[in-house]
């Protein structure tokens, strides 16, 4: 069981075998209201002619991720039936397999069902009945650890249990297993932006990403006094007004040959952004303890990777800190020297997130070299404003690259859109007193951000992800009711499967 659902899988011909009265069985139809063979044999003879009927009545038409619920036929194994709609042919022929798997989840939660994997014109893969399983344990998330009026474990009415219902279902249940590995990196990503910042503090999270190691990852977490050494002045200074001194994390997942230049994810760990002495207005602040949905992410993704034993090397590395107010933070007008050795003028403090990843990109190239490398980052307001909460923003140095992570964005839903890195932008960072500033105003602010990062990414293929839209409150769907979304595991597993894992 993960979260509060469990999923089996068992032959098509075994549909209506169910334990008498209890639980739930589930069928499919189109706008034509067709049963699959299984599913009418599941039924019987009248099971047809009560679909029918009982959609005439409650006018159900069958339309896509819709339903209609009532009594199961007598002999049938179950007290419901669940009747799940999945459109037209054109909406079947496109099915978006996690978002039916999370809906009907949603149909059934808490409760025992049986799930015909059926429908006329459609085998079902076990890859689709994989994507399916996923979509349903993505659903039944909920993050309630510290709620005190919980339902006692006696006869619990909170867990979801499935079997899935195929012709390959031998297959899907190994599909399933890497759905659970995926889904596990989701969860863990949604419960670190879930956390409070009184309980995810730097030390706390670095502690939960060695964690890691448990399945194989290497660990290396570096405190302040070796940041010191290595000159990292941005990030420091992010971190000096608070009392919680920050950590960097990196995970070395080496599943490739030995030779092999690892692929980079850097993620952002501002585990409560204040602002600085450029505080935030108070109303809405309480959401700045998800300013590192984008380190979140990056350990989401390194442990669905080491789970499913992904045959690359990957390095993931993470900065966390904490930015806060008091008589030692960093200053507008203080001049910063990064650990690249360029300096930094500070406009604002509340522009910090960059600072942090400056430093953090510039040791993961110097220590492993890597042959591509993916940021993400609740890095800025101004990206809301242009993509609003659905789409990630995303700029890059390298056309492949950036078609890469848009492909592996469409097939996973975690859309991205590329905005542009122009001269003018990077222009628009120039200080008259350091090499570059913070901040480049008001207008262009996504741009200018990813162009203050862009100059600590030397020659290496790269692109940046804002997500500071999609990481956190962002709109509920079929396989997400989280305020915690844990976005991005699913596009990085995809886009290491995809473009960078030994085949």
């Amino acid at each position: 069981m993960a979260d509060g659902i469990e999923i089996g899988f068992g032959p098509l011909e075994q549909s209506g075998q169910g334990p008498g009265g209890s639980g739930d069985l589930v069928v499919f139809v189109g706008d034509d209201l067709s049963l699959g063979s299984a599913a009418r044999e599941a039924l019987g003879a009248s099971g047809a002619d009560l679909v029918a009927r009982a959609a005439a009545s409650e006018k159900f038409k069958g339309r896509a991720l819709s339903a209609l619920t009532l009594p199961a036929p007598s002999g049938v194994g179950a007290d419901r039936l669940v009747v799940v709609g999945l459109g037209s042919e054109k909406d079947r022929a496109k099915t978006d397999w996690p978002a039916l798997g999370g809906f009907t989840a949603g149909k059934v939660a808490g409760r025992t069902a049986r799930v015909v994997l059926d429908w006329p014109g459609t085998t079902v893969t076990a890859t689709q009945a994989g994507e399916f399983a996923l979509g349903a344990r993505l659903r039944t998330y909920a993050f309630d650890r510290y709620k005190t009026k919980k339902k006692p474990d006696a006869d619990d009415k909170s867990v979801t249990a499935l079997t899935l219902m195929l012709a390959d279902h031998g297959a899907a249940a190994r599909e399933g297993e890497g759905a659970r590995s995926l889904s596990d990196g989701v969860i863990l990503a949604r419960d670190l932006v879930n956390e409070p910042p009184n309980v995810l503090f730097p030390a706390e999270f670095a502690r939960r990403a060695s964690e890691l190691a448990k399945l194989g990852v290497e660990i290396e977490v570096l405190e302040p006094a070796r940041m010191r050494e290595l000159g990292m002045g941005a990030l420091l200074a992010v971190a000096q007004g608070s009392a919680r001194e920050p950590r960097i994390v990196i995970m070395r997942w080496n599943g490739g040959p030995a030779a092999e230049p690892p692929v980079a994810l850097i993620g952002k760990g501002v585990v409560f952004d204040s602002g600085g002495v450029s505080i935030k207005p108070g109303g809405g602040m309480e959401d700045m303890k998800g300013d590192m949905g984008g380190a979140a992410a990056v350990v989401g993704a390194l442990h669905a990777l080491a789970a499913r034993k992904a045959r690359c090397n990957v390095v993931g590395a993470i900065g966390i800190v904490e930015n806060m107010p008091d008589g030692g933070s960093y200053r507008p007008s203080d001049i910063l020297t990064s650990m690249s050795g360029q300096t930094i003028e500070v406009i604002n403090t509340d522009a910090e997130g960059r600072l942090v990843l400056a430093d953090v990109i510039t040791h993961v190239i110097r220590s492993t070299k890597p042959k591509a490398l993916v940021d993400l980052a609740t890095l800025t307001g101004a990206i809301i404003v242009a993509l609003g909460q659905d789409i990630a923003g995303m700029f890059s140095n390298d056309d492949t690259l950036a078609g890469n992570i848009h492909a592996a964005g469409e097939a996973t839903g975690e859309k991205v859109w590329r905005m542009p890195l122009i001269p003018a932008y990077d222009k628009a960072i120039d200080s008259k007193f350091a090499d570059m500033k913070n901040t480049g105003g008001r207008h262009g602010g996504a741009a200018t951000a990813a162009s203050f990062i862009k100059r600590y990414v030397e020659d290496v293929p790269w692109a940046h992800l804002d997500i500071a839209g999609v990481a956190m409150s962002s709109n509920a769907s079929e396989i997400n009711r989280s305020w915690g979304a844990g976005w991005g595991v699913r596009l990085l597993d995809r886009l290491i499967r995809d473009h960078y894992e030994a085949r």
